[in-house]
């Protein structure tokens, strides 16, 4: 007979029959009083039971759920126990088996592979929004927006229209490069004595430069450099100057606010992107406070670097040397888990990929690309300092327990155990982590006895690349503010020798005077200028 002949009503009276019939003479039933087939083949043409969720749910769990046998009316027919799960059960970490797999070196380097692997699989909503609250990332990005949209506000209201399309188009799509100078972007007559500003003996007259209102460049702009400047101004240069004049303009913070300042919408969209992808990653993988300060450090060196070597009429924004200085972070922590990566090549091509394209960008007219390099190389220097030991290294060093390349957070602590490593034979100590910084300084000399020779050559690495930044931030601010030395082929670092309408790429953000003509005013020529 068929299978669905069970519902018609001969059968429907028969399963009735059976209910009133005695034990032994009843048919074999299932837990819902149902006729079960007593035939084991799955293609028996026997009548099944039928789901009945009204019996069902009137049945008392204790009776239903009590792991008996099929067949029993007071067991769940569901739990065999060797029946295969569809989808594996999270695994009970208070389980004494599974916190042994987890404390064992094997065990945590398989979890941390899989996390490595994970990494790359999540959805563009999960690597914006998931995860831990990355509250460095999260700031900066709002407040980049917001200040962006007071550029917007501000280029209308001077200029009558919200990007710059007079006397020329930005192409970044965005305010003019003399609101951005008004509102702190690092341009180097703002902040200190400039060669060609101050010295200027090309007349007896004062400079003028060009108004945040610019729009033309006929007639001649007629504002000082303090008016352009802003922020409560700064000396003007005279007649007659020279570099030694005092008091010389010094608004030193332009090398910290041109972090949160874009050139335009591709700027800040792009710079936006990788912030809040690259960004996040990392600021979780390290922690804020560290994330921190590789990004500030990051971005006002690459600043630093590109005013002494940038060309002097350059204004230059954004926070590109602060996420080339996380990229750098990246780059060290592929290089540290290389082993532990499922495709570290492919994870190299792309990273070494994104650096040069960002680079050869950096060549084009107008662009700072000194800004680029100063954030990748503290980057470097500081990731060396910040980051975990690479993995090849502390497996030589002894220390076993410490695989994962990120720092501990919410989502991967329970992943590591305490580290060890040998002080003797047969004997075992903890090595220090975060939560033994403490008894560092209860007992140094107990720190450090009985570390290898590796480890300590390995933290001589770190101690010259943290005093190297140190040294790098003086030398470079020492040089701008007093010697202001500059080399002949730097400019190549951020330009390319190719000559258009008679104008040299590498002449390009140079500082132009040119007299008006009548003779008794001089001006700043902006066609040079971006």
């Amino acid at each position: 007979m068929a299978a669905n002949d069970y519902y018609n009503a001969p059968y429907a009276s028969e399963y009735t029959h059976h209910q009133n019939a005695p034990p032994s003479t009843r048919p074999q039933q299932d837990h819902y009083g149902a006729p079960v087939s007593p035939v084991a083949s799955a293609f028996a043409d026997q009548p099944y039971s039928t789901y009945n969720s009204s019996r069902r749910s009137s049945i008392p769990n204790s009776t239903r759920y009590n792991g008996g046998a099929l067949g029993d009316h007071t067991s769940d027919p569901f739990t065999d126990q060797n029946a295969v799960p569809l989808k594996p059960s999270q695994p009970n970490m208070d389980d004494p088996k599974v916190q042994h797999y987890m404390n064992d070196s094997e065990g945590q380097l398989h979890a941390v592979r899989r996390l490595s692997r994970d990494r790359g699989k999540r959805t563009w909503k999960e690597r914006l929004f998931g995860g831990k609250i990355t509250w460095v990332v999260y700031f900066f990005t709002i407040v980049q927006l917001i200040v962006f949209l007071v550029e917007i506000i501000k280029n209308g209201t001077l200029t009558h229209s919200p990007i710059e399309i007079h006397p020329q188009f930005n192409p970044m799509i965005g305010p003019s490069p003399y609101v951005l100078i008004n509102m702190g972007a690092r341009y180097v007559p703002c902040m200190r004595n400039t060669p060609g500003v101050q010295d200027n003996t090309l007349s007896d007259t004062p400079l003028s430069f060009p108004c945040p209102n610019t729009t033309s460049v006929n007639p001649a702009p007629e504002c000082s450099l303090s008016e352009l400047c802003g922020f409560s101004g700064v000396p003007n240069p005279h007649p007659g100057g020279s570099l030694d004049d005092k008091p010389a303009p010094n608004q030193w913070f332009r090398f910290i606010i041109p972090i949160f300042l874009h050139a335009g919408i591709i700027h800040i969209g792009f710079n936006l992107l990788l912030q809040m992808t690259l960004g996040r990653d990392m600021e979780k993988s390290i922690g804020s406070l560290r994330f921190l300060l590789v990004y500030l450090a990051s971005g006002i060196f690459g600043f630093i670097l590109g005013g002494n070597f940038a060309p002097n009429g350059i204004a230059s924004t954004g926070c590109s040397g602060a996420l080339f200085g996380i990229l750098a972070l990246e780059l060290l922590d592929l290089l540290y888990t290389w082993r532990e990566r499922r495709t570290p090549i492919k994870d190299l091509s792309l990273i070494l990929l994104d650096v040069v394209i960002s680079f050869v960008l950096g060549l084009l007219p107008g662009l700072d690309n000194f800004s680029h390099i100063g954030g990748f190389l503290m980057g470097l220097l500081l990731g060396v300092v910040i980051l975990h030991s690479p993995v090849v290294l502390r497996e030589r060093i002894g220390r076993q327990g410490e695989y994962s390349p990120f720092y501990p957070d919410s989502s991967t602590q329970h992943l590591r155990a305490p580290s060890t490593e040998n002080v003797g034979a047969g004997a075992t100590r903890t090595a220090p982590s975060a939560n033994e910084v403490k008894s560092f300084f209860k007992d140094p000399i107990g720190f450090f006895k009985g570390r290898k020779p590796l480890w300590w050559a390995w933290w001589l690495i770190r101690a010259i690349a943290l005093v190297g930044a140190l040294v790098a931030f003086i030398v470079l601010l020492n040089n701008f503010y007093t010697y202001r030395k500059s080399c002949v082929w730097c400019k190549y670092l951020s330009c390319l020798p190719i000559t258009t309408n008679g104008v040299n790429w590498c002449d390009i953000g140079n500082l132009t005077f040119t007299t008006q003509k009548s003779p008794t005013k001089r001006f700043f020529d902006p066609s040079l200028y971006y």
